[in-house]
């Protein structure tokens, strides 16, 4: 999920400002909601882009749950593709004729909210309701005091490690690295380089990460604005978080990491399981590629990113999805009910269960943690992901700054191309989105 902010910065962008264009209608976006006489139920069109795997299952054995529970709304359930959901779902909001529930980024509520693109729900809401939730994760639902979907599922990032090349090297669990000095060194005795070649990583901050989550991570969990929207990318602690990353380049070399960068994603050919790479960080989830992928044999542990130094905080970076009624929707009363019913602690249970996505409903996680649906090493992911919430932070896209993600990545590019110093790149991206938000004022 982490990529899923930089590609969707550039995609909302686009549709916040498409959202004032004239109507378009298509066959293919036309909304089926009717109100079935002959049954009395209201028909409910649910969109998500869950089109495949144990997700697609899971939300469809919901869905038959819940028309099976009720007799008053039927769910039908349309499958979206990843990338199309969004436009698609503008251009039927604009034609007036949009789905009455959608899966949303949660980090762009605001966005849809300010543009009139989803629905204040607020007083469909049971007092409370936001005790179910991640405090962080309700919070990115509200917009001007008022709440526009509910959280659904999230993320979080941690490191994996294989514990079978850590014994091998003379390491317990005693050897763990907790700040990055000691992630340093460790990823120094588990390298192995034969002449110029490294035939082994020991870690490489880089590989599904990006720069920013090591920047809020070395910054007080503060990312490139800060909680008042103030623009905070060149700060020192950030510098020293690119110039880190830079060091590690420089040390393993860009043929080295080009090549096994290729490799990753690539099923049984990923670096981690087949032991080139020693740590890995990642998504949580990261484990259901694991479950299919990995040797009989492969052994794993996870650990939160450690901290820039010791007492600072083992700050890391989350995303996730939300549940939404799209402005136009006929039936808000209905919609609200079935997200509430999504929300619920068995709901969530049996979707996280499932797609092992960590669920947005705190009790649910509790549930999976200490109930009998995972197995130990399940379990032990799950409490590592609870664990790691509490330092987890949102980046939500400010409304003065909706492609700000851009002007960052094209300096911090620069950096890692050689073109620029850390302090130069952080500088100029400094300077570059606080012209941008000037111009949005």
């Amino acid at each position: 999920m982490k990529k899923v902010g930089l590609i969707l910065t550039a995609v909302l962008a686009c549709l916040v400002l498409l959202g004032g264009c004239g109507k378009k209608t298509a066959d293919a976006d036309k909304d089926t909601t009717t109100n079935v006489k002959s049954s009395k139920k209201v028909t409910l069109d649910f969109w998500s882009f869950w089109g495949s795997g144990a997700r697609r299952e899971v939300i469809e054995s919901i869905i038959k749950d819940y028309n099976e529970s009720q007799d008053k709304v039927k769910i039908k359930y349309s499958y979206q593709p990843w990338g199309d959901i969004w436009t698609k779902s503008l251009s039927a909001i604009t034609a007036g004729n949009p789905p009455d529930v959608i899966v949303q980024d949660i980090n762009s509520v605001a966005q849809r909210a300010d543009a009139k693109q989803a629905t204040d729900i607020t007083k469909y809401l049971d007092k409370g309701i936001n005790k179910r939730f991640y405090s962080q994760l309700f919070k990115t639902t509200q917009y001007q005091n008022k709440t526009y979907g509910l959280p659904f599922n999230t993320d979080t990032q941690v490191i994996f490690y294989n514990k079978k090349i850590f014994k091998n090297a003379g390491l317990t669990d005693k050897d763990l690295p907790q700040t990055w000095s000691e992630l340093d060194a460790v990823a120094r005795t588990l390298d192995i380089k034969k002449d110029d070649t490294f035939t082994r990583i020991g870690f490489y901050p880089l590989w599904s990460l990006d720069t920013q989550v090591w920047a809020l991570n070395a910054d007080g969990g503060t990312s490139w604005f800060n909680d008042k929207n103030q623009v905070k990318i060149d700060t020192k602690n950030k510098r020293k978080a690119l110039q880190w990353i830079l060091d590690a380049q420089k040390y393993y070399g860009k043929k080295t990491i080009n090549r096994l960068e290729a490799e990753f994603g690539s099923g049984v050919a990923d670096p981690f399981l087949s032991g080139t790479v020693a740590m890995r960080a990642q998504n949580i989830n990261y484990y259901t590629s694991i479950k299919e992928n990995a040797p009989k044999d492969f052994e794993f542990g996870v650990i939160q990113l450690p901290e820039f130094q010791k007492g600072s905080g083992h700050k890391t970076w989350g995303g996730g999805f939300t549940l939404e009624v799209p402005t136009g929707a006929k039936h808000v009363k209905e919609s609200v009910d079935f997200i509430k019913y999504l929300t619920s602690d068995k709901v969530q249970e049996k979707f996280g269960a499932a797609s092992f996505d960590i669920m947005a409903n705190k009790k649910a996680n509790t549930n999976l943690i200490n109930g009998k649906q995972l197995d130990e090493t399940g379990q032990m992911i799950y409490k590592t992901a609870d664990q790691a919430m509490s330092s987890t932070v949102l980046t939500p896209i400010p409304l003065s700054a909706p492609d700000y993600n851009n002007l960052v990545n094209e300096q911090i590019d620069a950096a890692l191309l050689g073109q620029k110093s850390a302090k130069q790149a952080l500088k100029d991206a400094q300077t570059a989105v606080e012209n941008l938000v000037k111009q949005h004022k």
